[in-house]
């Protein structure tokens, strides 16, 4: 049996959640492995809705452990208040089910004022940040600086680390013409939410190793998409991780062997929340009709999102990229009763036709796409659970966009509710 990751294989929003939930069912350990908790989805099980932001998905079931890796950076209250507001739910959330890793990074005020003073300041590009801190904490483990969950556990050293973190912060805030942080302050920011946190602590990279060697079934969750990747992605429109599949072994701590089957997630349309280029974005009628039918907004912002067509070459280069063994592909139901619809095969570029998205920000601002129109259906997919039940067209329209992107749609997603889906390879099977 294979161990299973799953990427968003556009710019996130794609529908991972109720994927990841199918799989996290059969799953042993479900773990967080990158960003923080500016990534939201929704998960439905039976007459319950539960918002997750930072904690896996396994979380909601039992017998499911859930571990936050070291590569997710952590709100510590962020946390505490998912967990309170679950178990509010009747979720059972204790060391028994969930485990965070001692090396990750926390997120303190100080990141979450400064995200909000670059996002808001005039001067600039902005990124579309959600302003929870998250780039400039990941800026401080960078800068070796960063305060890590295991030093809540040793209050006696923490001073001597608050100041060598405020050294660095306190100039950037009087560069802001803003009051200087005390340590004090930030003592008793993490003092304070210390216990609520630290009962969940663990040396999470021998825990899976164990769980592995044990023949657990383990999922990697990433959050957001390969196209947010801080190498990979539309830089400098990026989130501050790397999003693409090798970070799942990165940012839990093992290695790449045990990393086995990846299945990227991608909408059967294109959506992108917040700034940067988007190729195949509609700015008419069609791309609002997308967007309400669609519910396009953000989980954890409420942000609307831009909406466009399907784009094979962005989703090809992900493929790549991420080492995508598979596709679920979630909306197709969206797209019943256009009349026609478009898929973006290439791009011209200053004239020339290129079949890769390019790397640099003025070139990525520039490319126009090049489509195949394919009619449409006017028959539903909404519920459709085999082939059988689906439009000829849409099953044209889907065998498509595996030839142009390489790989082979592996699960077909036909309505939120989880068991409207079309299943051709269970990923965990290998």
């Amino acid at each position: 049996m294979a161990n299973v990751v799953v990427v968003g294989a556009q710019w996130g929003d794609e529908g991972k959640g109720k994927i990841v939930d199918w799989l996290s069912e059969q799953a042993d350990v479900v773990v967080r492995f990158q960003g923080g908790h500016n990534a939201g989805h929704t998960l439905v099980i039976g007459d319950k809705v539960y918002k997750l932001s930072l904690l896996p998905s396994g979380v909601v079931r039992p017998n499911k452990l859930s571990v936050i890796g070291n590569g997710v950076v952590l709100d510590p209250h962020a946390l505490a208040a998912e967990v309170e507001r679950l178990t509010e739910q009747g979720v059972a959330i204790s060391r028994e089910n969930l485990r965070v890793a001692e090396n990750a990074t926390l997120i303190l005020s100080i990141h979450r004022e400064l995200d909000a003073l670059r996002e808001s300041g005039s001067a600039g590009t902005k990124i579309g940040t959600t302003k929870r801190g998250i780039g400039p904490a990941y800026e401080d483990k960078a800068g070796r600086r960063a305060i890590r969950l295991m030093d809540l556990a040793d209050l006696s050293s923490l001073r001597d680390k608050i100041d060598r973190l405020l050294t660095h912060h306190n100039a950037l805030r009087r560069g802001f013409g803003l009051d200087e942080f005390t340590p004090e302050a930030i003592y008793d920011e993490l003092s304070s939410v210390a216990p609520k946190v630290l009962p969940y602590m663990d040396a999470v990279w021998r825990l899976l190793d164990d769980e592995r060697r044990a023949g657990k079934r383990i999922l990697f969750e990433g959050a957001q998409g390969a196209l947010l990747d801080v190498d990979h992605g539309t830089y400098p429109f990026v989130t501050s991780s790397n999003t693409v599949a090798g970070q799942a072994a990165t940012g839990s701590g093992l290695g790449p062997g045990a990393v086995g089957y990846v299945l990227g997630i991608a909408k059967a349309y294109t959506t992108r929340v917040g700034e940067g280029p988007f190729p195949t974005e509609l700015f008419d009628e069609t791309g609002e009709l997308i967007g309400q039918k669609g519910k396009e907004f953000g989980v954890v912002t409420g942000r609307k999102r831009r909406c466009g067509w399907f784009d094979a070459t962005l989703v090809r280069q992900t493929v790549r990229t991420s080492g995508i063994d598979g596709i679920a592909l979630t909306k197709l139901d969206i797209l019943d009763g256009f009349e026609t619809i478009k898929i973006g095969v290439g791009y011209k570029l200053d004239g020339e036709v290129i079949d890769y998205f390019p790397a640099s920000q003025g070139a990525q601002g520039r490319v126009e796409p090049i489509y195949e129109e394919f009619e449409g259906w006017s028959g539903s997919t909404a519920g459709a659970r085999s082939w059988a039940d689906l439009p000829a067209q849409a099953v044209k329209y889907v065998r498509r966009i595996e030839e142009l992107i390489g790989a082979p749609v592996a699960v077909l997603s036909t309505s939120p509710e989880r068991d409207d889906t079309i299943l051709m390879k269970n990923p965990f099977e290998g």
